[in-house]
């Protein structure tokens, strides 16, 4: 059973669940012993205690809530108090077992949503994907640190020079063996995948002390102290005894916090020190995150005195430049409103320039080959949208364009649509046809607003079912007065203007 204490019928006849992204990182965590002295998911106790106090509820301090969420179909048929109705196995996306939650505790958290606490314990051979080999538990990782002191850097971006200065004057002071933790459960704070994060990282090798490199699932739940509190109580778990802060916040949780003093370009001898001991003429800063990305996104290459050769390879590998890289175009608005019409000659007309391959994904098309049997209720529609969200931003990880051209009339879908393009490297262009519903009643090719006033139709959008505008829309278009031609060149110039392609020759 690989591990696990629990019979075998009982696993055999368990239900099986898939976590959401951030609880199976939270998992995994919990597997690995990185989240020692928790066992498991938290209950209502320890929450109630972790709320008030910032502690456990038999007084061990631990700064967040490591928490789990089920359905309410698979909760009703749970029974905390019998051994064969109490565990669920939990999968990871790909469906394939990773552990067994024993519930302990059962809560409703929300409509149809319950929460369980219990202990975990693994199933199956591990986990898959990439640098699986980095994912070492602190067990693991202790047995190959040195005695002594141990410096920790958590880093979620690129090392560039001005970072690996701090970090070997650092290690040098301390006279401490440097582990660094590479968080791998999602892109970083500059978007990059995990697997060119270490990749960058690795670049940096040569330029730093001798290290110990471990990638870990830590993701950040959009409280800055408590994500500090909780990699700080990560990486003790590794064997670190001081940590350096490398970005905004500090991290405490019994570790020694270095806080580094900022760097400055020497441009008389080319090291970077304390910016102060440099006069004002010789000094140069490190460069910002949105200054380097402006870099990348325009195609000129990252300047040496910055940031080593390899790394800036690598960057440029996996962030080419904005015409060279995957790009969604999503259009949403009314039916009738133009955007149908105004997404195909775009299409078309970025076909013509052969710069890249283009996908178009028209509603009736999508609904026809890709979403068929999904009706119109707002959970259909959601699916609908979030299934040409996923399949743009696959074109796009490809370096391909997708033009999709749905009604997209709730928010959190076209939300979800971005966020994938993103996660997947591409970008995202949200362009909303905000021609006036009675434009579009009087167009009615399809005769569908007809049918709804007639009371033929029910939930059609604008009619009986709500449009809600996008307020993140990078264009808005309104074709009551304007062609299709002149709405494409709108399209085309902002494209053109931003970088993601070409101009036209003419």
């Amino acid at each position: 059973m690989n591990g696990s204490v629990l019979p075998e019928d009982v696993l055999r006849d368990a239900p099986s669940f898939t976590p959401r992204p951030y609880e199976l990182a939270d998992l995994e965590l919990l597997l690995s012993g990185a989240y020692t002295p928790l066992t498991g998911f938290l209950g209502r106790e320890d929450l109630a205690t972790l709320t008030r106090q910032g502690r456990l509820a038999d007084g061990t301090p631990w700064p967040v809530p490591v928490t789990l969420e089920i359905p309410g179909e698979l909760a009703r048929n749970l029974d905390a108090a019998d051994p064969a109705r109490r565990t669920v196995v939990l999968t990871d996306l790909e469906g394939a077992p990773v552990a067994a939650i024993e519930v302990t505790d059962v809560w409703q958290t929300g409509e149809n949503r319950f929460g369980v606490g219990g202990p975990v314990q693994p199933l199956g051979d591990g986990g898959h994907g990439p640098f699986q080999r980095l994912r070492r538990t602190p067990a693991e990782v202790s047995g190959l640190l040195p005695p002594g002191r141990v410096l920790g850097v958590i880093a979620d971006r690129p090392l560039h020079r001005p970072q690996l200065a701090q970090i070997a004057h650092a290690a040098r002071t301390l006279a401490a063996h440097l582990l660094i933790l590479i968080p791998v459960s999602g892109p970083g704070p500059d978007g990059l995948p995990p697997e060119a994060l270490v990749r960058s990282i690795f670049a940096a090798r040569d330029r730093m002390p001798p290290a110990t490199v471990v990638a870990v699932p830590l993701l950040t739940r959009g409280d800055e102290m408590r994500d500090a509190l909780l990699r700080a109580r990560v990486a003790q778990s590794y064997g670190v005894t001081h940590v350096l802060s490398t970005g905004e916040s500090l991290a405490g949780a019994g570790l020694r916090v270095l806080v580094p003093r900022e760097l400055a370009y020497d441009n008389r001898d080319g090291q970077w020190r304390w910016r102060d001991d440099i006069p004002p003429r010789n000094r140069r800063l490190a460069m910002s995150p949105a200054e380097i990305d402006d870099l990348l996104d325009r195609g000129f290459p990252l300047p040496e005195w910055h940031t080593p050769p390899a790394v800036a390879k690598e960057l440029a590998r996996v962030r080419p430049p904005r015409r060279q890289r995957g790009l969604v175009v999503f259009f949403t608005g009314l039916s009738g409103s133009g955007k149908s019409t105004i997404a195909r000659n775009l299409a078309d007309t970025l076909r013509e320039t052969g710069e890249r391959t283009v996908t178009l994904l028209d509603g009736d098309i999508v609904r026809r080959e890709l979403t068929a049997g999904l009706g119109f209720s707002k959970a259909d529609r959601d699916r609908n949208v979030r299934r040409i969200g996923w399949v743009g931003a696959e074109v796009g990880r490809h370096r391909g364009v997708a033009v999709a051209c749905p009604i997209a009339p709730y928010d959190a879908a076209r939300k979800a649509a971005r966020r994938m393009a993103i996660e997947a490297g591409a970008g995202f262009l949200l362009v909303h046809v905000a021609t006036p519903l009675e434009v579009c009643e009087q167009r009615d090719r399809k005769g569908l607003y007809a049918r709804a006033r007639a009371g033929q139709l029910r939930g059609m959008t604008g009619v009986d079912d709500p449009y809600e505008e996008p307020s993140d829309a990078e264009m808005t278009i309104d074709t009551t007065t304007m062609t299709v031609v002149e709405a494409v060149e709108l399209v085309l110039a902002y494209l053109v203007e931003n970088g993601w392609v070409e101009p036209k020759l003419t």
